[in-house]
């Protein structure tokens, strides 16, 4: 992660990378208690190993804050170690309440700021807190959010388009309810390249990972383009790994048409599943 220089504008400024960044972070990671009166609190929890993160936060923020760490078992691990950043000022909460953070549970409610922000950095804070950035099992860059909101798959999707040129639709995952947005191979770099760009304020490790993609050449070989031809065990693979006709599409060079009519025909036991090899 970037240092994090201490900042002379407005808090929450939006229109500063490192607000803007920190506000998309906090929308889908953060939770805003109320109590009596004034009372209440801003707490983001993270793993500990993210904590320089939360640091981060601690310095923009010209208000009284801490950050605790405790140690306990969980579903994923016998010992997990987390780190909290907690901030109780009642006008640092007011304002970022006003921009657009609810108190309670958020997850389908939030949407993009109405004040004037920093793009890139605000959605790069989403992608940090709820997205995931890296390489599939088969070795293929990707980037993608997972969001319960509409308005913000619906704002990485424009967002999306402008950078990369492909057009994505907000579709719900019909087992959870979730909107998943994803970019494979040559759309994932050009993607991560425009919001982890040099010196920007990140979670290192996944700065790290979108640093990597750039590496990625696509094999020779390789199709981009649609040709008919038949479907082979490892496109049926990697298609349902993908578990996305629009994904496999630019992965495998066929139309999303083909992809969904093929995914369907193996899901039905049309065509033999493929063997693992």
């Amino acid at each position: 992660m970037a240092d994090c220089e201490p900042v002379t504008h407005r808090f929450m400024d939006l229109t500063v990378p490192e607000y803007a960044y920190m506000f998309g972070f906090l929308q889908a990671d953060g939770h805003l208690s109320q109590g009596p009166g004034k009372k209440g609190s801003l707490t983001v929890e993270i793993s500990a190993r993210d904590i320089a993160l939360l640091r981060a936060f601690q310095q923009l923020t010209p208000y009284r804050s801490s950050i605790t760490e405790r140690t306990r078992s969980t579903n994923f691990a016998e010992r997990h170690t987390s780190a909290t950043w907690s901030l109780h000022a009642f006008e640092a909460r007011t304002t970022i309440n006003e921009l657009g953070l609810p108190y309670g549970r958020k997850s389908r409610t939030i949407t993009p700021p109405k004040a004037p922000f920093s793009r890139r950095d605000y959605l790069r804070g989403l992608i940090d807190a709820d997205g995931s950035v890296g390489f599939t099992s088969k070795g293929f860059p990707f980037i993608s959010l997972t969001t319960a909101s509409d308005a913000t798959a619906s704002y990485l999707c424009d967002y999306g388009k402008d950078t990369t040129g492909v057009e994505r639709s907000v579709r719900r995952n019909a087992r959870d309810g979730v909107c998943n947005v994803l970019y494979m191979m040559e759309l994932a770099q050009r993607l991560a390249a425009d919001l982890y760009y040099p010196g920007c304020l990140a979670l290192e490790r996944k700065r790290f990972a979108a640093e990597a993609l750039a590496t990625w050449a696509r094999p020779a070989g390789m199709r981009t383009a649609h040709t008919a031809r038949r479907w082979t065990g490892e496109e049926d693979q990697l298609l349902l790994e993908l578990n996305s006709p629009t994904a496999a599409a630019e992965a495998l060079g066929r139309t999303v048409q083909s992809c969904s009519l093929r995914l369907w025909r193996l899901r039905s036991g049309q065509v033999g599943m493929p063997t693992e090899r």
